[in-house]
Parts: C-alpha cells; sequence; structure tokens
C-alpha cells in the first residue's frame, strides 16, 4: 500500500531544491484547455525543463507550454483527439509501449485515467497527482453518454478490466496527491493507498469581487448530462429571478427549446466576460457531484455565494450559509428553495472572497512542491532539504 505525506517546506527552500531535479510530467489526454489541463500547465511551470507525455494532443485549444507535449501511436488514428474516449481500450498498450523512464530524479503524473500507468524505473519516486480514480471505471454510468449506444453494453464489460488494472498500476506509485477530500477518500476505498490533498490552483489574482451585484443568478459549465444543466434550468421555471447560462455542449439546443423566458444563454464566453458575470450574479448555481469544482472556486473568489451539491468538492469550496448553501441532492425543488432563501440573505462578499484564497496559485505551489520534496527525500536522493 503506498503511502505518503507532504513536509511543510517554504517554497523559496522547495524551489530551489526542485530547481536541481530533473523532472518528467506525464497526462492522459491533451485535447482541451479545462481544469486538468491548468494543473498540467501549472506543475510544468514549477518544472520548466521537465519532459512532458501525453497520448493525444490538440494544439489549436492549448496554450504554447503544452504543445511540446510528446504524443503516442494513438495521435495518428482519424478522429482520436475529437473521440479519444474510443480509444480507451488501448491506452494501457499505449503506456506500456514508451517504455521505463530512467533518465530523471522524478517522475509526476497528472491522471483521471490512465497516465499513472506510466513506467518508471526502480529507485526514482512517482509522485500521482490523481484529479480522480478512473471515472470510466469506477462510475461508468456517469460517463456513459460519451460512448455511442450500440458499444456501450461492451464497454460496460470491459470496465471490468479496467477496475483491477487500475487499481494494479496504483500499487507503483509513490504519493497519491488528491485535489480534493472527496477524491483522497475514493484513492483509499478504490486503491487501498493513502493520499495527501492539495488542491488545483485558482486563478484569484484574476478572479476577484469589483462592481455591484445584478439581480441575476448564474450557471457555468459543460452542457452535457453530467453537469446537471437540465436541473438548473427547470428549477428557474416559475422563479421571479433571471438565470443565464454560460456554456456549450450537446444539450443547448434541447435546453432552449424548453427553456422558460427568464433563462438566457451565452455561449462560451471569454475570461473577461466571465469574470464579470461571476461578479455581478446574485449566486452560481451549481449542483454538480465534482470532484474538486474550480468554477465554484472562481466564483467564490469573485465574493460570489455558491448554491453546490452537499457532496464531492463543494465539501471543500462552501462553507454552508457563510459562503453559500448547500443542498441535499440533486432535485429541483431543492434548488428552488436554495435560489429563494440565498436570494433573500446577506453575504459578505470580503469574506466570501477571503475564503477562496486557500486555492491561490501560490498556495498550490507550496503545497505541491512540498509533496514532491517529500517524495524524493523519501527515497533519499542528493537533493534532500537537510
Amino acid at each position: 500500500m503506498a503511502v505518503g505525506g507532504a513536509s511543510i517546506i517554504p517554497l523559496d527552500e522547495a524551489s530551489r531544491v526542485c530547481s536541481q531535479l530533473r523532472a518528467a510530467i506525464a497526462h492522459d489526454w491533451l485535447v482541451q484547455y479545462a481544469g486538468s489541463e491548468r494543473v498540467v500547465e501549472q506543475i510544468r511551470e514549477l518544472f520548466p525543463g521537465a519532459r512532458l507525455m501525453t497520448t493525444l494532443r490538440e494544439d489549436q485549444r492549448l496554450p504554447p507550454t503544452l504543445r511540446c507535449a510528446e504524443t503516442s501511436f494513438l495521435q495518428a488514428i482519424p478522429g482520436a483527439v475529437s473521440h479519444h474516449e474510443w480509444l480507451l481500450p488501448l491506452m494501457p498498450l499505449d503506456w506500456r509501449l514508451r517504455g521505463q523512464i530512467d533518465d530523471v530524479d522524478v517522475v509526476i503524473s497528472s491522471s483521471h485515467a490512465c497516465a499513472k500507468a506510466v513506467r518508471v524505473a526502480p529507485g526514482i519516486p512517482h509522485v500521482c497527482y490523481c484529479h480522480t480514480p478512473m471515472r470510466y471505471a469506477w462510475d461508468f454510468e456517469s460517463e456513459a453518454e460519451r460512448f455511442p449506444l450500440a458499444v456501450r453494453p461492451v464497454a460496460r464489460q470491459m470496465m471490468v478490466y479496467f477496475r483491477w488494472w487500475d487499481k494494479w498500476t496504483a500499487q507503483a506509485v509513490d504519493l497519491f496527491v488528491a485535489n480534493s477530500s472527496a477524491v483522497a477518500a475514493r484513492i483509499e476505498r478504490y486503491y487501498d493507498c493513502r493520499a495527501i490533498v492539495v488542491h488545483p490552483p485558482v486563478r484569484t489574482d484574476f478572479f476577484t469581487p469589483a462592481g455591484d451585484r445584478g439581480d441575476f443568478f448564474l450557471y457555468v459549465g459543460r452542457l452535457t448530462g453530467y453537469k446537471r444543466p437540465d436541473l438548473v434550468v427547470e428549477a428557474f421555471r416559475g422563479l421571479r429571478y433571471p438565470l443565464v447560462v454560460v456554456g456549450a455542449g450537446p444539450l443547448r439546443s434541447e435546453l432552449e427549446r424548453g427553456a422558460p423566458h427568464n433563462v438566457s444563454f451565452r455561449g462560451s464566453v471569454d475570461d473577461g466576460e466571465l469574470r464579470r458575470l461571476y461578479r455581478e450574479a446574485r449566486a452560481l448555481v451549481y449542483p454538480v457531484d465534482e470532484d474538486f469544482g474550480i468554477t465554484m472556486a472562481e466564483a467564490q473568489a469573485c465574493g460570489t455565494p455558491v448554491i453546490a451539491l452537499n457532496s464531492g468538492g463543494a465539501l471543500d469550496i462552501v462553507a454552508h450559509g457563510t459562503t453559500g448553501w448547500l443542498i441535499p441532492r440533486q432535485d429541483v425543488v431543492e434548488v428552488r428553495k436554495a435560489v429563494e432563501l440565498v436570494a433573500r440573505r446577506e453575504f459578505d462578499p470580503a469574506q466570501i472572497s477571503q475564503s477562496a484564497q486557500r486555492f491561490s496559485t501560490h498556495q498550490f505551489q507550496i503545497a505541491f512542491l512540498g509533496a514532491v520534496v517529500s517524495a524524493v527525500e523519501a527515497r533519499g536522493s542528493r537533493y534532500a532539504t537537510t
């Protein structure tokens, strides 16, 4: 059983040690620029000379710092980037064929699927930043919509193998770093491994309070079944408050056709517009069972209360009654009740924003570098801080 803990090390000391390390970073796939990709970007900033590996890469959606990632034979398959989930059966083989990494001082995997299976030579510490144990394997039904209807029965059966493989590859990790307390609990339950929690970096220097509150509520997220935009839209039917929906996805047309008159759709927006909407909204309505939930943390950094589900990453982000409101289940009536309550309640934007500073990029750097140094020291590295 892999067990680890992070040292409490000043940022400058941890940075000094890590600047001497040769590192390799492995990430599942780089086909969009969202939460896990931003984590990889931050890790690579901490280790700027690191070798970066992935399976698939879509350069048009990535910042320059991630376009250098080495890809695999999967990149040459037509349609692979847009349908990467269909290639899951090949990904264990992909990481196997790469061979052992033996020319670095530390290997860091950023994994929500297969990247933690990267092969590491004996004696080299392997730190896994785990966004979640593979949802495809452990919670297939929440991801089933990503697969064509005709292949879902086969894919469902295949996940029996993936659960075994996922747990087996976890045993080669020296230190698991989870992005939330909920994910740390899953790691222990599924892998029988302990994990420390380091929340992903949030741009709290960009997402800040300013201006006056409007009269609308806000939803931000992919318009897919898992994110439950249908629940939020329906909850506003009959309410006197407007709802602004930000995000794109396969459910948009259907949602727009059936939406009540007080719901408007903005599609994808740039960061500046998103920040303005966060700042002006009465609250973010986000009843999603997330691994962490960077959207919630960004809204809180802008001083905006969040109506969230009482589970998953929200438990680390939202303080019930102080920085938002937690509902017991994904239910239209519960969302409506919370909206009515929050609309009448006074929240302190400064207190909410201050609470979100726990998730700043600076705090991530301190905690993650401390974790890496701990793993290196545990291996008896010549880079020990003592």
